[in-house]
């Protein structure tokens, strides 16, 4: 009898012992919001946010040509209307510090992945792992060089980032001439 319970006894005390470890390991990394406030802002979804007609190869060579006029580097967020952590950090790329950072020293270009089925020449592009998640980001410079690509799905769960972790991001990448 003793053996037909032990195999369930290990994959709970197995299961415990991972939840704890991952509530050290939030703890530990600083990421334990101490305000609600902290973490990006919860949103309405919007349909347009990424339009279905949008020609996101044209809508790119704008954006480089803006960046190139106002110094500014160019941002691509990969995601889709349906996806709620798309709606996250549209609203975070907006708002508060993260916001104004973004005016200055960024043109924005949301490319559309329908459903992972659209704008695959740029997915492979800018080295974009959709398996990993969306939204995913890559910056370009104003040339059109990319300098950055989110290939870890760091942005996959925007709606746990925190505000100071986004800034941080958006620091790390504006124009030095800003």
């Amino acid at each position: 009898m003793k053996r037909r319970y032990f195999p369930r006894m290990c994959f709970w005390a197995l299961s415990f012992e991972l939840f704890i470890i991952s509530l050290c390991a939030s703890a530990v990394n600083g990421q334990s919001p101490t305000q609600p406030s902290d973490v990006l802002e919860p949103v309405a979804i919007r349909t347009d946010l990424y339009p279905a007609n949008a020609d996101a190869n044209k809508e790119i060579e704008g954006a480089l040509k803006q960046a190139a006029t106002e110094h500014k580097r160019v941002m691509l967020i990969f995601g889709g209307n349906w996806c709620y952590d798309c709606h996250v950090l549209d609203r975070g790329l907006h708002e508060g510090e993260a916001g104004k950072i973004v005016k200055e020293s960024f043109a924005l270009v949301h490319v559309d992945i329908g459903e992972a089925d659209k704008n695959l020449d740029l997915v492979k592009k800018y080295r974009i792992p959709l398996e990993k998640g969306v939204p995913a980001v890559a910056i370009l410079e104003s040339d059109g060089t990319e300098i950055y690509s989110s290939g870890d799905g760091e942005f996959e769960a925007a709606r746990r980032m925190m505000k100071k972790d986004l800034v941080a991001f958006l620091s790390r990448w504006k124009h030095s001439e800003h």
